[in-house]
Formats: structure tokens, C-alpha cells, sequence
């Protein structure tokens, strides 16, 4: 994610964010599951990377559930947060400067790669692909829906259906084996639904 307008409102808001989102102990039973079905798909001790992380607190409970972690985010206010609040340290970068070649045994992407334009998507999944081991995990998070808009806090996004979605994974050399969707209310006040694929590479 490199939109100016969005990372000037998580820049804005981050705090506020970190205090309503990354509580992890008010994670619902459906967001473990998501983790319990990543976590399925990785080796004992693995190396994850958390693409777009955010405040952190995904990254710290594949931490604490044994895993080896690296955060990665387009803004530095969040970066901070999650060093702050987490004891995580952060790289500071965009989508476009995953470089890493069969490096992590698994990538998480949980609503971060809906900030990005559609036309983009597909290098963004095929750099993942590449810098997952053969057979690495990875899951994605997005809203569910068609085109791309800004929300009233500026923020932009790409809208998905289920199909779309599962299509691109495919094409780019991925095997989704689990879909979960639902709605929630996020920093806009809007209550959305979204799907989570689960996938391999």
C-alpha cells in the first residue's frame, strides 16, 4: 500500500485503531479459526511473514504460539505501534517491495492487500508466491464486493467476490483450501462483509 490519502488516515488514527483492533484477547472464535487453519499449514517453528501488520497484534500471537515472525508495513506510525505494544520489529515498505525469494513458510495478509488497486493485485500475489517456500501457506483477508472506492475517512479500497478472489490466488500458482465469510464494523463504522481464503502455494 503507497496511497498517500490512506496512509495519512492510519497515520491520523493509529492509536485509535491500535485501541479498538489489536485487543487480540477480543478476537472472536472465527478469527482463531483462521488461525488454527494457517497455522495448520506450517511447519514447527516456521518463519511468517505478517504483510501489512498493522498495530501488530496478528504478529504477536503467531509469535506466541511458537512460530518465528517478521512484520512488515506500509505506514511507520503503525511500525512504531507494534514495537510499542508488541515488542515487534516492523520493516517499513510497500507491497511492491516484497523482494524475499522461498524465504517464509507462510504469509498473512489479513485486510491489507485490499488497499491495493486491483490492476495491482496480481504481482502483489505473485511476489508472495515467490518469496514462500514450495507449499507455503498464506492467507488473505478482504471485503467483499465489486470496483474499487474510498471510504469516508479517505481510506481506498478493492472489492472482491468470492470467485474473483479464489481466481487470482489460482492463476497465481496457489490452492485455496478454506473459505470463511462474514461482516464486521471497522474503523469507518461501516459493517462489511469480507471472505478469508486459506491457501498453499
Amino acid at each position: 500500500m503507497s496511497d498517500k490519502d490512506t496512509l495519512a488516515v492510519y497515520a491520523k488514527a493509529a492509536g485509535d485503531y491500535a485501541d479498538r483492533f489489536a485487543r487480540i484477547e477480543d478476537a472472536d472464535v472465527d478469527q482463531f479459526s483462521d488461525l488454527t487453519a494457517f497455522f495448520e499449514l506450517l511447519p514447527e517453528n516456521g518463519l511468517v511473514l505478517d504483510l501489512g501488520c498493522g498495530p501488530g497484534q496478528w504478529a504477536a500471537k503467531i509469535r506466541d504460539a511458537g512460530y518465528r515472525v517478521e512484520g512488515m508495513d506500509a505506514s511507520p506510525e503503525m511500525a512504531a505501534l507494534a514495537k510499542e505494544r508488541f515488542d515487534l520489529d516492523v520493516t517499513v515498505g510497500t507491497f511492491d517491495q516484497l523482494e524475499a525469494v522461498e524465504r517464509y513458510d507462510g504469509i498473512w495478509a489479513n485486510f491489507s492487500l485490499l488497499h491495493a488497486p486491483k490492476a495491482e493485485l496480481p504481482d502483489h500475489l505473485s511476489r508472495i508466491h515467490h518469496a514462500l517456500k514450495p507449499g507455503g501457506a498464506f492467507h488473505i483477508g478482504t471485503k467483499l464486493g465489486e470496483g474499487e472506492q474510498r471510504d469516508h475517512l479517505g481510506r481506498f479500497y478493492s472489492y472482491y467476490t468470492e470467485d474473483e478472489l479464489t481466481g487470482l490466488l489460482q492463476d497465481a500458482g496457489f490452492t485455496v483450501v478454506r473459505k470463511r465469510t462474514g461482516s464486521a464494523v471497522g474503523l469507518a463504522g461501516s459493517d462489511d462483509t469480507f471472505v478469508i481464503l486459506t491457501a498453499h502455494g
